[in-house]
């Protein structure tokens, strides 16, 4: 992604070149979305829902939500021509109060969360082979997971474009690895292997808090499909190509992780899958003989590359944050020489390491997806209120009020039923979330000089040290962390 002047208007400064075609559109999605939640989630989505028959029926209905948002995302992005996707959309909506506690929750919970859950996912994957007969040992399985997060923090601070090949080397990995499941399952089914499948439903939790936590492990494996709406403003022709790159990537990847349960449950009975830290390595050691070790292999670059974009995509979000006026300088600043964003990967890759004392995956999956989901749906929301409040706004896809009102019912039921069935950690969530109102008072609703000074002594006094410690300083609010011009640095 490049920097380029705009020759209409000196006081432009620079915007961001367009250079993501429909194909490269496509793949972000795909290779976002499959990331570590299909190698993990099947054992969440299975242990609330208490059969394989209503946890495929989990599957079909997240990837059918997932695509209503995406739509109404598709003309989100396409009447807002601002990156930042939720965040975004939030901010031109409701204004800055309620985009400042969606960045807020993202910069404490959301963003290291999730890449807490990949690092572990990809750690389990690499120690499982093994311990084929037991646990992988806690301590070693949190240690490969920290060095991993510490790794990638280290590379994207030396330069961002190291893990641009791997990343390459990872989305296809990821799909291969799916591939041979799906195959693999497929023939075992073929040739008789549906024990599994019969009197499927048997032993089903309907009551709607297993549903809700069901529908989290799920949809955390559908995360992703507001990829392009984070670079918007780098999509060729986004009228056209972003509604076709969700269109296209949508059913690709619902079909694909529908087939992949499918196939783990003709191999695995639910007890197996349950008691299974790696599902995809049981899987591989039940049916795939010598070729097993492929399986974990895959998983584990899979998840690197997906940890490697939450990392940067991390680091943008800042950024575009940081334009807005709703974050500190320190945060914003750059390396003088290498040009990437060191403070703000450090204090990120702090965080993940701070959730990776959460002793239960599966709880940080819902520590975050409160959250998430919260944002998520008040971001479809915001379409809503745009209609009546805008209603002359270009809008070159609109779709029916059906889709975003579907889909905020949803969030509501997804957002609302854990307060009574996952009390602790949806208060969690919204502690997080109610913690930002005063950050948000003091250092962005007062003007400067109302400020506490012992306040902005301390911001001022951490700006200095993280300047000298790291070499950084302010950049422009329009630079681009991928082509940086030395001439933007202040």
């Amino acid at each position: 992604m490049v920097a380029e002047a705009d020759s209409g208007s000196q006081s432009s400064g620079l915007r961001l070149k367009q250079e993501i075609s429909l194909l490269h559109g496509v793949c972000l999605i795909v290779g976002n979305m499959i990331g570590s939640g299909i190698f993990v989630s099947p054992k969440g989505v299975l242990l609330y829902t208490g059969s394989f028959g209503l946890s495929l029926v989990v599957w079909a209905i997240g990837g059918i939500f997932s695509v209503f948002g995406a739509l109404c995302y598709a003309e989100l992005g396409t009447t807002i021509h601002k990156s930042g996707a939720s965040y975004a959309y939030i901010l031109e909506a409701f204004g800055g109060f309620l985009a400042f506690i969606r960045l807020w929750t993202s910069l404490l919970i959301v963003e290291p969360a999730c890449q807490a859950v990949i690092a572990l996912t990809f750690s389990n994957y690499l120690v499982q082979p093994f311990y084929p007969t037991c646990s992988a040992p806690y301590n070693a399985v949190r240690l490969i997971a920290a060095a991993i997060i510490c790794l990638l923090t280290c590379v994207n601070c030396m330069k961002v474009k190291w893990g641009a090949i791997l990343q390459v080397f990872s989305t296809v990995a990821k799909v291969l690895a799916l591939i041979v499941i799906i195959i693999t399952g497929m023939v075992k089914l073929a040739q008789g292997f549906d024990q599994n499948f019969e009197d499927s439903f048997k032993g089903s939790k309907l009551n709607p808090g297993d549903m809700a936590l069901a529908f989290y492990s799920a949809l955390y494996s559908y995360s992703g499909w507001d990829t392009l709406n984070f670079i918007t403003e780098e999509i060729k022709n986004p009228k056209r190509n972003l509604p076709l790159s969700i269109a296209i990537s949508m059913p690709i990847v619902t079909v694909i992780y529908i087939l992949t349960n499918v196939a783990y449950y003709v191999v695995m009975d639910a007890d197996q899958v349950l008691n299974s830290e790696a599902v995809a390595v049981t899987f591989a050691d039940e049916v795939l003989g010598w070729g097993r070790w492929l399986i974990p292999l895959a998983v584990a670059i899979s998840c690197y590359g997906g940890l490697n974009s939450s990392i940067i995509a991390a680091s943008r979000l800042f950024f575009v944050g940081s334009r807005e006026g709703h974050l500190p300088n320190v945060l914003c600043m750059i390396h003088i020489k290498r040009f990437t964003p060191i403070p703000a990967l450090l204090f990120n890759g702090g965080m993940s390491l701070l959730y990776l004392s959460v002793p239960d995956v599966f709880q940080l999956i819902n520590y975050f997806s409160f959250n998430y989901w919260l944002f998520i749906g008040l971001s479809i929301a915001s379409l809503i209120y745009l209609r009546f409040k805008a209603p002359d706004l270009p809008r070159p896809v609109k779709l029916s009020l059906f889709f975003p009102i579907v889909y905020c019912l949803c969030s509501v039921f997804l957002v609302v039923v854990p307060l009574y069935s996952d009390t602790i950690n949806s208060l969690v969530g919204i502690a997080v979330a109610l913690s930002g109102v005063p950050v948000y008072f003091l250092c962005i609703h007062l003007p400067p000089s109302s400020r506490p000074a012992f306040l902005t002594n301390i911001l001022d006094r951490s700006s200095l040290v993280t300047q000298k410690l790291c070499l950084c300083c302010a950049a422009s609010s329009d630079i681009d962390l991928d082509n940086v011009d030395p001439e933007k640095i202040e």
